[in-house]
């Protein structure tokens, strides 16, 4: 049977499902289509015509490569195709991104026939996706004195491929959709338990919010033909959770526009917006798709006489609405002015954080990747013709405080900036572009890293990257027939690529599921790194780590490059001594109750928390830099003692060893550069020439938040408080509430270890509790299920040696089996201790659930709706989040515990201790860039 056989047939199953035919990526199916096209009697010419010009995928898929060869044949009139002439042929290869279609390009405009290499040069002029060896071609030709490449050199110097580009409209015009009131989750715009179909665009884009939405959306689009839907989050900031492209993809799907007429389903440039924001990390995966983020401030919270806020029966704030965006209303974007205006021109809200320079550069550019491709065109071209390049983008912003000194993210920013003024010291406020260090990826996101790296026509890692990491960890839980399907293809292209994966496609060493985060923190080695990471936690207890989407990530990768601003900081320190009895997670949850009671706001919101917390070893510091993706913090960065970082960058060397061992190294020898750089640094640190990353002492902060550990005496508990009357205050993250508030009394249906909280202690203390208990009660019973993920094999290897896996085996009733891995998700539990595979597991909500309107307690950090537990129809999941002692004490009691029996239970047992450190940081330490 033929490919195209197969495709057709495909067609009918898509069909009956809604869909349009799948985009093509296989070159040897379009081979197929140019046969049928060729042959003017076939009875699939005009069909096999239509997938070749409107259903191949652009960049470097093997389907482009073939298209493009084709095309080029057309040019120099070798095929002759009616339908496609050599004009046209040129403008899909112009739609085409690069590749194969730029290799043609160059092939055209530098070969023999002065008429089609003039008409191929125009067409180069308008392309940006050009890579060293691309831009090689183009400069060893001017050398040689090619006028078409001088004359293609010099339009690049010019940026003409931007400057040629329609401008931003001054007036935008929009209609409103609420898509819900409160934080709205990227699981609402791309469900977790839908992660599968996320590189096929159009099935996505069937599961945002729902079928009803996407029909109110289409009718708001037929009622007013002219104007841009805006999508909203009502009382609350839109996109926090997960750092999606899918979501920015689904949203640009149902309300963008199209980017190209011959690529399908790939739309740019969506209107978001929300009360309080945009959350920063989707902000940036807007950005990457050209697309429009607005802070609405829509409601506001009510003031007396005093100005002073006035609370409800609960101690919140009330809101008073200044103007309304219920849907249906038609408002105008004045990016001109860059204000909101309502429908007869009245200015309602100041939108300038939206249009910034840079940001309109991306509108205009239709996303950023043009914007950083055309910058390092236009330097190549400038240095090849031996000119300054014309001033056409917005200039790096560059701010310097004279007699300031420098935030640790500051440092981390000056240290690794690219293309500013030398000798300039950078302060927040800043817009730079920054060398990438370390670059992680996602298996549920990856496969669409793996499609924006083929869109932009990248092929290898960027030498500039000292290590990146594919993870299999999101899809650990169950080996189903979506994840044979996606996994093994996304390993083998990654491990292409250049990066160490997970899984091997050769299948050498066993498959990895550990929590990707846990692995990006071990193979960051350098405190003044920066990484990027396909996922909103990754936040690394070294360095400074950016949750970005997929597309960001690929970007990364390609470019070794990202440019964002430098954010302003919030300085977090501790006073006091922790209670024997609790909890480092309990300290966690403590900084964010006692933020808010400090200041009023959430001041953590879009700002790097810097957290002084030098006497944790990574591991442990790990459990608050996580917690931060919950406060909406932009990024954290821990202020270590030099002492602690030199034995956290030891144990990092260690496991990196453990990876080689196994056989991960990649011919590049990724891994053992990783551990020269470990051994460099804590050289530095040990000599005394680069001590351990720390801020001036006369830095500036917008906040600085000092945690009491004297006023943490019982464990805290975050709740989603799913029936609060006030929507804008559900699944929040910020509602912490000691364990007493609940009286001992509130059944639990479900207790959860696991997910990138936990380490090695939190596995530890699981098993003291059950020794503890069996010793003093004669054995364990549980009255609700425990489900158990520990993060790496690692930890579960270091277990088996001290005798505490033992333990947990005992007392399971159910142990994961590698050889015979789940193929079907779990629906429903028994009363037993269950010990998963290291991964996600229930935190990731894309495979496993708990059942439907459970009450969950677990240590994860995920308490947004329909992520751990979906509502049942009489009840609505909740899924609390505390510390692993409470949560398996509240398993086997069935219901979250009083205090006295949470102090009696954990009496004896080795909890993650903290203590604040005592010498000061910062104080004598000069600025090293």
């Amino acid at each position: 049977m033929s490919l195209y056989t197969d495709y057709l047939t495909e067609i009918e199953t898509r069909k009956g499902e809604g869909l349009h035919p799948k985009p093509i990526d296989d070159g040897a199916l379009v081979e197929e289509l140019i046969t049928q096209i060729e042959d003017a009697g076939s009875e699939h010419r005009k069909a096999s015509l239509d997938f070749f010009i409107y259903n191949t995928l652009p960049g470097t898929t093997s389907a482009a490569g073939v298209k493009a060869q084709f095309l080029k044949k057309i040019i120099l009139g070798e095929a002759v195709v009616p339908e496609i002439t050599p004009a046209f042929a040129l403008e899909l290869l112009s739609h085409m991104k690069g590749g194969p279609s730029v290799e043609v390009l160059l092939d055209l405009a530098l070969g023999e026939d002065a008429a089609i290499a003039t008409k191929a040069g125009e067409v180069l002029k308008t392309q940006v996706f050009l890579y060293d060896a691309d831009m090689a071609r183009l400069g060893n030709a001017f050398k040689a004195g090619d006028e078409i490449a001088k004359g293609i050199l010099e339009s690049y110097a010019k940026a003409e491929f931007f400057t040629k580009l329609p401008a931003v409209e001054d007036e935008i015009k929009v209609v409103t959709y609420i898509a819900a009131e409160g934080d709205i989750s990227t699981d609402l715009l791309s469900p977790g338990n839908q992660a599968h179909s996320r590189s096929d665009r159009e099935l996505h884009g069937k599961c945002m919010i729902s079928p009803e939405a996407q029909a109110e959306i289409q009718a708001l689009q037929a009622q007013h033909p002219d104007k841009r839907v805006m999508l909203i989050a009502e009382k609350g900031t839109m996109g926090v959770g997960s750092s999606r492209m899918s979501g920015v993809n689904n949203v640009a799907l149902w309300t963008g526009k199209q980017a190209s007429p011959y690529v399908p389903f790939v739309n740019i440039a969506p209107v978001v917006a929300g009360t309080n924001g945009i959350s920063p990390i989707f902000a940036t995966t807007v950005d990457v798709t050209g697309g429009i983020g607005i802070n609405l401030k829509n409601w506001v919270k009510k003031a007396d006489a005093d100005g002073k806020p006035i609370l409800n029966n609960d101690g919140n704030a009330i809101l008073e609405q200044k103007y309304s965006v219920e849907t249906g209303t038609v408002l105008t974007i004045n990016a001109k002015d860059k204000t909101l205006c309502d429908e007869n021109g009245k200015p309602l809200v100041d939108v300038a954080a939206a249009f910034t320079p840079q940001k309109v550069e991306f509108m205009k550019a239709g996303g950023s990747y043009a914007i950083v491709f055309g910058k390092k065109l236009q330097t190549f071209a400038a240095e090849t013709l031996g000119v300054e390049p014309t001033p056409v983008f917005a200039p790096n912003k560059e701010i310097s405080v004279e007699g300031q000194g420098l935030t640790a993210v500051e440092k981390i920013f000056n240290r690794n900036a690219v293309g500013v003024t030398p000798g300039k010291v950078l302060h927040a406020g800043s817009d730079v572009r920054v060398r990438v260090n370390i670059v992680g990826s996602q298996d549920t996101t990856g496969l669409m890293t793996a499609q924006e790296l083929e869109a932009m026509a990248a092929t290898i890692i960027s030498p500039l990257v000292d290590g990146a990491y594919q993870s299999g960890c999101h899809t650990a839980s169950v080996w189903d027939k979506k994840a044979q399907a996606n996994i093994p293809k996304l390993m083998k292209f990654m491990n292409s690529f250049g990066l160490i994966t997970a899984r091997d496609p050769k299948g050498v060493y066993h498959s990895m599921t550990d929590v990707i985060h846990k692995v990006l923190n071990d193979i960051t080695v350098d405190d003044w790194a920066i990484i990027i990471g396909g996922d909103s936690h990754t936040r690394m207890s070294k360095g400074v780590a950016f949750g970005a989407d997929s597309g960001t990530v690929a970007l990364a990768l390609a470019t070794g490059e990202a440019t964002m601003p430098i954010p302003q900081s919030v300085k977090v320190t501790f006073k006091g001594k922790m209670q024997p009895h609790m909890d480092f997670r309990d300290v966690v949850h403590a900084t964010q109750a006692q933020m808010l009671k400090q200041c009023g706001d959430n001041v953590f919101q879009g700002r790097v928390i810097e957290v002084h917390i030098g006497t944790l070893l990574a591991d442990q510091a790990f459990t608050f830099t996580d917690w931060t993706a919950e406060m909406k913090a932009k990024a954290s960065i821990c202020i270590s003692q030099d002492d602690t970082l030199i034995e956290s960058l030891e144990i990092a060397k260690s496991r990196i060893q453990i990876m080689i061992d196994k056989g991960m190294e990649n011919e590049a020898k990724t891994l053992h550069g990783l551990i020269d750089k470990a051994n460099a640094r804590i050289a530095e640190i040990r000599s005394g020439e680069k001590p351990a990353l720390a801020p001036d002492e006369n830095a500036k902060y917008f906040a600085e938040v000092v945690v009491d550990l004297d006023l943490i005496d019982e464990p805290m508990i975050a709740d989603p408080d799913v029936n609060n009357a006030d929507v804008s205050k559900r699944y929040t993250h910020e509602t912490i509430r000691p364990v007493s508030y609940y009286g001992g009394t509130k059944k639990v249906d479900l207790g959860f270890v696991g997910s990138c909280m936990v380490h090695k202690g939190d596995m530890k203390i699981v098993a003291q509790m059950l020794k503890n208990l069996e010793k003093s009660q004669g054995k364990v019973e549980f009255k609700a299920p425990l489900v158990v993920a520990a993060p790496t094999y690692n930890i579960i290897d270091e277990l088996k040696a001290e005798g505490d896996w033992e333990i947990l085996q005992k007392y399971s009733g159910f142990e994961f089996d590698d050889l015979l891995p789940k193929n079907t998700a779990r629906t429903e539990y028994e009363n037993i201790l269950y010990l998963e595979r290291p991964g996600c597991n229930l935190c990731m909500g894309n495979q496993e659930k708990a059942e439907k309107g459970d009450t969950v307690l677990a240590t994860s950090t995920r308490l947004f709706q329909g992520r751990v537990v979906e509502d049942s129809a009489e009840k609505k999941g909740e899924s609390l989040l505390a510390s692993t002692p409470v949560v398996v004490l509240s398993a086997i009691l069935g219901r979250t515990p009083s205090a006295d029996e949470y102090k009696s239970a954990v009496e004896g047992i080795d909890l993650t201790r903290f203590a604040p450190p005592l010498e000061k940081s910062g104080t004598a330490r000069s600025v090293h860039f």
